[in-house]
This record gives structure tokens, C-alpha cells and sequence, in this order.
């Protein structure tokens, strides 16, 4: 630095040592030199100030904030170098230093020459130069400290995957919402959102295509919510709205709007995908008092979403909680009742329809309940697949049916295909045909002696993916059959590649076969299209000798239903493969 008035300054700093004897001169001179020295290689800015200007600054303060020694030196202070609103408080400090008041750490917001702003500490203490008031201190830039520290607050409040907030800053944003909505006696609405069918995205395409699609998700519901509102991410694929002031019709029109939102289809990693969403929605003070109260009623009003189809909303009613303690005490039922060997199958009957002779029997099953006693299918089956207990329970029924259908193939019966009904979730779990295969060697029944019906719907969802099992399946000599068939959206081109051997005309078709044409029409499709790709066609639910005679005269296969027998025990049924009792009926 050019000597000049900071050069000055240094001097009077040591003019009273110098003024005693010649001997001591020299030493003072070699420590205002180290003093010099020491400030002018400081990696913090230090200042002396003076009438609120500055008299000495050194050059790492100087390139901090960007001027030169010249245009701050007795032309600018502080209060050039911060942002207005800051003024009072600095100018309140230099009077309390002018004072001989000891300073403390404050934190100010520093303003550079080219008009950008850094975080600073400030620390001075007063002194005494040339007889006046002055303060001598430091300038400390922070920025580093600042960022760090607000990287620490966003990974305590902030969800690292999309940016959203998490559960810790939705309660707290929420506490407030809540204080406001009391004090004006408003309401807030809370939607749980979930993605449907999530899971297949992680299976099918990797869990950085599924981690990429949940940020675009978010970024796209961010984009509908007021700047007012809360959007968080609870994990997984469950994220959570707060929007006060809402009532009851107007969260319909967001949860309507919310729907929209996913009618356009997400592009990732260069996969085009369509997601769906239920949503579940809960409103303050008529549901709850408290967010987690709050969120456990849209949790459950948005599971009813999902079971009444998907790709929709609900509200939440009180009659949800009784419905939802049902639901825990079935699932805990379930539980205990595949540990305890609780369930049996029945089988009924497949009759071929130009001989009378059955053919094949489709394995059913039942729960034998200690204390409710025989539970059918329609009461438990759709909470097993909500909670995965499906796959276990699907695996024992095939392990059970193929263990069965060999006692009689020992017992000298005459040879059946054993049907076994399997669930979409069961068809999808990784190691489904290993499953097949284990089934099948555990108890020696012939592959060909076993027959898998899957719902038009399992087949067609992801129907490439699905493609390679089904050949696999193929391969082994398993027979495959299309279960509901009609009520679904099959493409007939997917049709054709699909190694199945059988048809099943849905149950829907048949009731009114002989009262309603359209039904006729369409059971009578289905054997043409089925003879036409030299497929079996199997009419269900057939319950009169005039559906039968319909059934027949179109040149449909096979039927089951009461007509011929309800499902019946293991040992009901190998009585009437011994009697064949409907040949040349």
C-alpha cells in the first residue's frame, strides 16, 4: 500500500513507544514493520475507523468488497459497504465504539462495488488515535459457512431425491397453518397421493428410472399448488398436500385437477410412461385436529380410492375406520391363518360338452375359519392382494392343487388337467416360473396335467414384459388359459403370439345367454374367434339346460358351473371322476 493516511495511521499506533529513548527506536521500528507486514497478509479484512471513516483498511478487506484503498480511504464507511435497511444498527455499533462500549460478533450483509451482496462478521473495538475517538476491527466473509449451513437445513427439511419438503418441515409448516386456521376459524384440506402400480416402474425398467420419474412427478404437481400451500414427499411414491383454506368443494376441484395432471404421459430415460394417482383427502377440523390424525384418515380415504378403481379421489368418512379396523383383522387373520394351515380347496368340475366326460377340475379355494367357519374367495382374496399375502397364499394353492391331482393320477382315476387360478400380483413376483417348476417336481405331476388361468388383464399389462414368461410357462408343457375373457382389452395381434391353449367365455355372458341377444352375440364371437386360432373355448357359470343347449349348438367346448356341480371336497370330487356322471347327458 502507498504510504498515505492508513500509513499514517500505523504511525500514531506506535508514536508514543517511539518517543522514549534512541535504543529502543530501532525495536519499535522492526515491530511496526511486523505489524505492517502482519496486516497486510491477514486472510480477513481489518479496518480503523474514525468519524465513521474509514482510515485504514487492508488489502484483503479491499478486495473483498471490491474498491481500491483510494476510493474507501477517508471518502467511505460502513455504511457504503452494507444493505440500507442495515443502517440503523451499524450506525448504533460506531457510536457504542466512539463511546469505548466493547464490540461483539454481528453478522451484516456486505454490499460489493459491483452491487452483490456476501454474508460478513463483524467484530470492532474502540481506540484512541491522535487523541480522538476511533475502532479497530475485523470483516469476516461467511459464505462458506452459510452455505454449509443452509446445506444442513435442507437435508434435515428437504426430501434429497426430488427437493420437496420432507415429514420434519411438513410438521412444522403445518403447525402453523394450523395456529392461523384456528385464530380465523378456517379449514385445511390434506390429500395423500400415491402413485398406482409404482412398483412395476422400479421391476421392470430400475430404480433410476423410477427415481427419475418421482422427480418429474414432482416437478410437475409443484407446478398446480399456490405459493401458500405445503407439497411434500413422505418416501416411496407418497406425497402429501397442505392447502388452507379449503372446504370441501373446492379440494374437489384440486383433487380433479390433480387427476389431470397425469393424463399426459411422463417422459424418462427415454421411456414414454403413464402413471395414474389415488388420492385420499381428509379436511380440518371435521376429520381431525392434528396432522398425523389428518394424514392417517387420507391415507385411508385414498386406499379406498385405489379399490374403487384407481386414477381417482376420496374423502375420507368416519365409516372408513371401521372398515380399515376390518381390514387390519383380516390381514392379521390371513397371517395366522397360513401359519395354521387354515385353507382347503375345493374343485369343480370341467366337462367336455360333446362327451359328457370331465376333463379337468378347477382347484378353489376356501378358508376353514376356527370360528366364522367356511369363508369364501370374494371376502379375503382382494385384502390378500392388497398386503402381498397373495403370493404365499397363491403358491401354497399351487403347491396343494399339483399334490392333489397326482394322488388321484395314483389313485387310478381317470387323467384330468388340474386348472389353477393365479392372481396378477402372483404372476408378476420375480421367479414365478421357478415357482411353476418347484410345484411340479415336489409332487411328479406331468407339466401337460397342469393348466395356469391368467385374466386377460394380467396378460395384456406390460404385455412384451409378460410375453417371456408366458413362453417360459410354454416351454414346460404347461397348458395356459385366458380367464373373464370378453371383459378385458385384449388385442387380438398379442393374441395370436400368446402361447394360449384355451379360452374362458366370463360368467357375464353366459347368465343371460338365452334371454339376451347381445349376449348370444358375444359368447358366439368368442368360440368362432377361439376355433378360428384353434383354441378350446370353456363357457363358465353355466346354470341351465337352455344355456347349455345354446353353448352347445354355437360348438363351444367345455362348461363348468352349478348346472353340473358347486366346487366340492378333494374326496367329493374324485367320486364323481370315478362315476363320470354327465356322459351322453
Amino acid at each position: 500500500m502507498t504510504r498515505g493516511v492508513g500509513e499514517e495511521i500505523i504511525e500514531q499506533l506506535f508514536s508514543d513507544s517511539k518517543a522514549g529513548a534512541a535504543g529502543s527506536a530501532t525495536a519499535m521500528t522492526e515491530q511496526e514493520t511486523m505489524f505492517r507486514s502482519t496486516m497486510e497478509a491477514a486472510q480477513v479484512g481489518i479496518f480503523v475507523l474514525q468519524n465513521q471513516r474509514f482510515k485504514y483498511v487492508n488489502p484483503f478487506l479491499v478486495g473483498m468488497f471490491g474498491y481500491s484503498a483510494e476510493e474507501l480511504l477517508d471518502q467511505m464507511g460502513p455504511l457504503d459497504l452494507i444493505l440500507p435497511e442495515q443502517h440503523a444498527f451499524v450506525i448504533e455499533q460506531m457510536q457504542l465504539r466512539a463511546a469505548g462500549v466493547l464490540g461483539h460478533n454481528y453478522e451484516l450483509t456486505g454490499l460489493r462495488k459491483d452491487g452483490s451482496t456476501l454474508p460478513v462478521m463483524v467484530l470492532g473495538s474502540p481506540s484512541v488515535i491522535g487523541g480522538l475517538p476511533a475502532s479497530v476491527g475485523t470483516v469476516l466473509d461467511i459464505s462458506a459457512q452459510k452455505a454449509a449451513e443452509q446445506r444442513i437445513r435442507e437435508l434435515a427439511d428437504y426430501d434429497v431425491l426430488t427437493g420437496l419438503p420432507n415429514r420434519r418441515l411438513l410438521r412444522e409448516r403445518f403447525e402453523q397453518l394450523l395456529a392461523a386456521a384456528e385464530r380465523e376459524k378456517s379449514e385445511i384440506a390434506v390429500i395423500f397421493l400415491d402413485l398406482d402400480h409404482f412398483k412395476r416402474v422400479n421391476d421392470s425398467l430400475g430404480h433410476s428410472v423410477g427415481d427419475e420419474l418421482l422427480c418429474e412427478v414432482a416437478r410437475r404437481l409443484d407446478s398446480v399448488v399456490r405459493r401458500i400451500d405445503t407439497l411434500a414427499r413422505l418416501g416411496g411414491d407418497e406425497f402429501i398436500f397442505a392447502m388452507p383454506g379449503f372446504h370441501t368443494a373446492a379440494a374437489v376441484e384440486v383433487a380433479r385437477r390433480l387427476v389431470e395432471v397425469f393424463s399426459r404421459p411422463f417422459e424418462v430415460a427415454g421411456h414414454e410412461l403413464t402413471v395414474t394417482p389415488s388420492l385420499g383427502i381428509s379436511i380440518y377440523p371435521h376429520d381431525g385436529r392434528d396432522l398425523e390424525t389428518l394424514l392417517r384418515n387420507a391415507d385411508t380415504a385414498m386406499y379406498r380410492a385405489k379399490e374403487m378403481g384407481r386414477n381417482a379421489f376420496q374423502f375420507y368418512s368416519s365409516e372408513m375406520n371401521t372398515t380399515t379396523l376390518d381390514r387390519l383383522l383380516m390381514e392379521s387373520n390371513l397371517r395366522r391363518a397360513l401359519v395354521q394351515n387354515e385353507f382347503i380347496l375345493h374343485y369343480q368340475p370341467l366337462v367336455n360338452l360333446e362327451t359328457g366326460l370331465i376333463i379337468g377340475v378347477e382347484a378353489l379355494i376356501r378358508w376353514l375359519h376356527p370360528e366364522l367357519g367356511l369363508i369364501m374367495p370374494d371376502r379375503f382374496i382382494h385384502v390378500a392382494e392388497e398386503t402381498g399375502l397373495i403370493n404365499p397364499i397363491g403358491d401354497w394353492v399351487l403347491c396343494e392343487a399339483c399334490r392333489q391331482a397326482k394322488a388321484w393320477c395314483d389313485a387310478g382315476l381317470p387323467p384330468i388337467c388340474m386348472a389353477v387360478n393365479v392372481a396378477p400380483v402372483q404372476f408378476r413376483q420375480a421367479g414365478f416360473v421357478e415357482m411353476v417348476a418347484g410345484a411340479l417336481a415336489t409332487s411328479g405331476l406331468d407339466a401337460s396335467r397342469l393348466e395356469l388361468e391368467l385374466t386377460e388383464r394380467t396378460v395384456m399389462h406390460d404385455a412384451d414384459i409378460n410375453m417371456g414368461t408366458l413362453s417360459a410357462l410354454h416351454r414346460m408343457g404347461v397348458e395356459l388359459s385366458l380367464d373373464d375373457f370378453g371383459t378385458g382389452y385384449s388385442s387380438l395381434a398379442y393374441l395370436k403370439r400368446f402361447p394360449v391353449g384355451k379360452l374362458k367365455i366370463d360368467r357375464s355372458f353366459v347368465n343371460d345367454l338365452e334371454t339376451d341377444p347381445d349376449d348370444w352375440a358375444i359368447a358366439s364371437t368368442i368360440v368362432s374367434m377361439g376355433r378360428s386360432l384353434r383354441m378350446t373355448v370353456l363357457a363358465e357359470g353355466v346354470e341351465k339346460v337352455e344355456q347349455l343347449a345354446l353353448l352347445r349348438k354355437m360348438g363351444c367346448d367345455m362348461a363348468q358351473g352349478y348346472y353340473f356341480s358347486r366346487p366340492m371336497s378333494a374326496d367329493g370330487m374324485a367320486d364323481m371322476l370315478r362315476l363320470q356322471p354327465f356322459i351322453n347327458r
